[in-house]
């Protein structure tokens, strides 16, 4: 067979994939520049395939169909329908698209916008089906097909695409044939013919439509692409302004402050309301073994964290709790390593944790633990129920026994040779070398991690949860939640691959000391399995929070339940967690909305403790940015449809650009025209048309910042609010107001107008914030004195400081982060700083990317540094002083982390070494550093 292709023909590529997918015996051939093709019905830019028999193909999807059927695999209804829809559908929008990338000179992700539908379809149909290709499970012509199309558009990283659609064409781009495929196809060369080629044929034209037309004309803008367009997503900031949505601007701008809901705040403890709308909101518990980085925090804490801060702001009866998940293997693991107890590992990493929440500000309502017994009486409880409705199953599994501890192991306790590649130090349940999963019994030469003897395999009874009994409860359930909810493309596509094939018993035991006690005879020297009884930590801090904690958990009726997460525990949350609601049968409130983000990555790795590669939380302060800064940038760069990653580069350029120049400059112009050409006190405003065009683009800013947070697009509303300080900004250029203030009557009228409308923008930008950065929020409500009736977010942009508000003394926002200390901190940041028991450096006082000063923190550290001294300086403890007991008086919260007074005290009494002593001292330094900053900055360190 001989394959005859022209150089920058549109269907090269998949033809010449399905050749080397399918192993064909065939010549590939370029033509030469006027050479005809092989039959005079073959176009002169189409592909065509010789047979032996002298037969020619030249449609593209019928040569591919052709190979594949001489492999053997023999096309499918589903495979056919996809080959139909590719040639009617996507090729023409892909035609578009390639002009306007390869002729009119577009970015990919502006060029991809033209494929928008096609994208959304194969995505829904990919998460529908819940397989990894499109007509199945294996890798079929309709794939190769639909990807060669796609590719030469798509091959730009930077396209965001969401999942399921970018876990599918990363793995075709990545297979060996598409791989040989466009190396071949798309050289630099045949790119130029590609583009040849289109500009010698006729401009595609659109398909017919007023919304595929719109989509197409929005090219240029270069809208996000990739996820599920429909038409209620179209962007209704960008489109042009009507006179109904002028005239209903200025009426708002009219009504004043009265325009707006007035503030409501629930009272303490948060209970559901009736007739409100009650929002509960969680996020996945982090493992308290650990400190957690940036990743960690961006996937839960503070995605959940910024969501709760806008439902507040709409008055919606909010309660948001969370806390750290302490029971399992790895806490049993983390205490034998630094030879401490559970407890004691648990008391330890539950402090960390709420001070790096505290520092990141998060507004927990409540951050409990897991350990608790209100824990051990609610697990307990649900799995009696479940057991008596026979939703529990007994079984006998083989699993590792140690003589020597008499006791069976755990995965994480047991060592051994990988099976699959040898790795001499393999774990329980996966391999770090080659990454495979494991069962501990498959482990060659097993050794116990606590004594280092041999185990040996014996049969032990475990408890599973009947899933596959019922999955006929869950199935409805969640078809209901799905087209009643929000659930996150990746959430449901994960829920539907754990699905499709059916459920299996999952055991919910383990032979462990630290967990929640199995209560049943037989079992009472087991505990629950962490993935059981973890999700239940929801209900057990809820009800550590307040007795009436049914109200939230036993209420769906009246409660809407948001879960916040990575996408690694959706199925934990999706389909265990859910099946042991729904089998306890006692009217429990289930997720309505489980949003899940993918994962964040830093720089062009991972996250690792062990090697120093990132950071972690209780490392961010120590940079000298401000915790609001770290906020923006990681809900900027949040993983909403695919993996993102922390830049160093990226975060110093939105600083500067997004942060500095663009909000920052807005608020800090508009509030120090008050002050210094009308006193301080807003002027009167005589509004013109093209003031009523600014009111009215900034309502369609906030409207649209209102739709992305209510289906919990943190990140895109975000860029809506960065927008309206653009039109601010561009409104104050083009009307000079420091000009017009020294011409005549008019003009001064003008800058006062100009003056006015823009501080009433600032005011709005205000509350806006709020959800991403709390301090500078309200660092900018104390700028304007703004009223606290207006702390409320409304859909109307309004006159909230009319004509004779007085503002406060205005001052710089936002700092700028120079390359060379950016630079400084990739370096340390990037492996090896784990190791150093010391802070570094301090930043240059004059350069700190801080919030304005807050008194209540200065106070903080200052009493922080007089305990760290006294304890410095005074005489160690006795080893056997006990440590007081927490007064039952306290409120409810976190528990404070221990003073670095008393670590050092302990320290010293207990004889350990010098570099622990060492490194308890530096946190000293760093605490004096950490308050001379904060006194700089009340003091005026900041500058422009």
């Amino acid at each position: 067979m001989r394959l005859r292709l022209r150089a920058g023909g549109p269907a090269a590529l998949k033809v010449v994939a399905a050749a080397l997918r399918s192993a064909a015996p065939v010549q590939l051939c370029w033509a030469e520049p006027g050479e005809p093709p092989p039959s005079a019905l073959c176009p002169p830019w189409a592909p065509a395939l010789q047979l032996d028999s002298g037969a020619v193909l030249f449609s593209a999807n019928a040569i591919c169909q052709y190979f594949f059927l001489r492999r053997g695999e023999q096309p499918t209804e589903l495979s056919t329908q996809w080959l139909e829809w590719e040639a009617t559908e996507l090729q023409p929008a892909a035609l578009l698209a390639l002009h306007a990338l390869l002729v009119r000179g577009r970015t990919g992700t502006e060029a991809a916008a033209a494929l928008g539908e096609p994208l959304g379809h194969i995505g829904r149909s990919l998460a529908g089906r819940g397989t990894a290709f499109l007509a199945g499970d294996t890798q079929s012509v309709a794939d190769v097909v639909v990807w060669g199309t796609l590719f030469p558009v798509l091959r730009d990283d930077a396209v965001p695409l969401a999942e399921p659609l970018r876990s599918w064409f990363r793995s075709m781009t990545l297979s060996d044939a598409c791989r040989s495929a466009a190396d071949a196809v798309l050289l630099p060369q045949h790119l130029q013919e590609f583009a040849a080629c289109l500009q010698q044929l006729p401009p595609p034209r659109p398909p017919a439509g007023a919304e595929v037309r719109a989509r197409w004309a929005r090219v240029a803008r270069g809208p996000s692409v990739g996820a599920q367009p429909c038409a209620a997503q179209e962007d209704d900031a960008e489109r042009a302004l009507t006179e109904e949505d002028v005239a209903a601007a200025v009426d708002a701008w009219g009504r004043g402050a009265a325009a707006l809901p007035k503030p409501w705040r629930p009272p303490h403890p948060v209970l559901p309301v009736e007739g409100a709308r009650n929002v509960l909101i969680t996020s996945a518990l982090p493992y308290v073994n650990n400190v957690p980085h940036l990743g960690n925090i961006i996937g839960c804490v503070l995605s959940a964290d910024a969501f709760a801060r806008y439902c507040r702001l709409r008055n919606w009866n909010t309660l948001y709790v969370c806390g750290t998940d302490e029971y399992g293997t790895a806490t049993e693991t983390r205490a034998v390593q630094e030879g401490l107890t559970p407890r004691e590992i648990c008391d330890k990493y539950h402090a960390v944790h709420a001070d790096v929440y505290r520092w990141f500000h998060i507004s927990f309502d409540y951050f409990g633990r897991t350990t608790t017994a209100q824990q051990t009486a609610i697990s307990q409880d649900i799995f009696q129920r479940l057991l008596a409705r026979g939703f529990v199953l007994q079984d006998t599994v083989q699993q590792l026994h140690c003589a020597g501890c008499q006791r069976f192991l755990a995965d994480r306790f047991v060592e051994g040779v990988c099976p699959f590649c040898s790795f001499q130090e393999a774990r329980g349940d996966q391999c770090d070398k080659c990454g495979k999963l494991i069962n501990a019994v498959e482990l060659k030469a097993p050794r116990c991690k606590l004594c280092g003897d041999s185990p040996a395999v014996r049969p032990t009874r475990h408890l599973f949860l009947d899933l596959p009994k019922l999955e006929e409860r869950l199935q409805p359930w969640l078809e209901h939640c799905w087209a009643t909810g929000n659930w996150t493309a990746n959430a449901r596509y994960i829920t539907r691959s754990w699905i499709r094939d059916g459920l299996r018993p999952r055991c919910i035991t383990r032979d462990l000391q630290w967990g929640t006690p199995v209560p049943l005879d037989g079992f009472r020297d087991k505990v629950f399995y962490v993935w059981f009884d973890a999700p239940i930590g929801y209900l057990s801090i809820t009800a550590n929070y307040t007795e009436h904690w049914e109200r939230w958990w036993k209420n769906p009726q009246q409660v809407e339940l948001y879960n916040f997460m990575a996408k690694d525990n959706v199925p934990f949350h999706s389909v265990v967690f859910p099946c042991s609601l729904l089998g306890a049968d006692d009217n429990y409130t289930l997720v309505n909305h489980l949003i899940a983000t993918e994962y964040l990555n830093y720089e062009d790795g991972k996250f690792s403790k062990s090697r120093g590669v990132g950071v972690f939380g209780d490392m961010a302060k120590d940079t000298g940015i401000a915790a609001d800064v770290w906020r923006f940038y990681l809900l900027y760069v949040r993983p909403e449809g695919q993996d993102s990653a922390f830049s160093w580069g990226d975060l110093m350029l939105k600083n500067n650009s997004e942060l500095l120049n663009n909000l920052g400059n807005f608020i800090n112009r508009a509030g120090m025209f008050v002050c210094k050409f009308f006193g301080g006190a807003v002027p009167s405003m005589a509004l013109t048309p093209d003031d009523h065009r600014l009111l009215a683009r900034v309502t369609l800013e906030l409207r649209q910042y209102h739709r992305l947070l209510e289906r919990v697009r943190i990140r895109d509303a975000l860029r809506c609010v960065l927008n309206i300080s653009r039109h601010g900004n561009q409104y104050i250029q083009v009307n000079e107001p420091w000009k017009r203030i020294k011409g005549d009557e008019e003009d001064r009228r003008r800058a006062g107008t100009v003056t006015g409308v823009a501080v009433n923008v600032a005011a709005l930008l205000a509350v806006l914030v709020q959800p991403y950065m709390p301090a500078v929020s309200a660092a900018i409500q104390a700028q304007l004195c703004l009223p606290p009736e207006c702390l409320v977010l409304g859909h109307v942009f309004t006159c909230t400081l009319p004509p004779g508000h007085r503002v406060g003394t205005v001052s710089p926002l936002f700092q700028k982060l120079e390359s060379e200390r950016i630079d400084a901190l990739r370096k340390r940041f990037g492996g090896g700083q784990a190791k150093s028991p010391t802070p570094p450096p301090p930043a240059e006082p004059s350069g700190p990317c801080t919030a304005p000063a807050d008194p209540n923190r200065i106070q903080e550290l200052t009493a922080r540094v007089a305990k760290q001294v006294s304890a410095e300086l005074s005489a160690p403890l006795s080893p056997a002083s006990p440590r007081p007991p927490r007064p039952s008086s306290d409120p409810p919260g976190p528990h404070p982390a221990p003073s670095q007074g008393d670590c050092v005290r302990r320290l010293k009494a207990s004889g350990a070494e010098r570099a622990r002593i060492d490194s308890e001292v530096g946190k000293l330094l760093a605490l004096k550093r950490e308050l001379g900053q904060a006194q700089n900055a009340s003091t005026g360190g900041q500058r422009n």
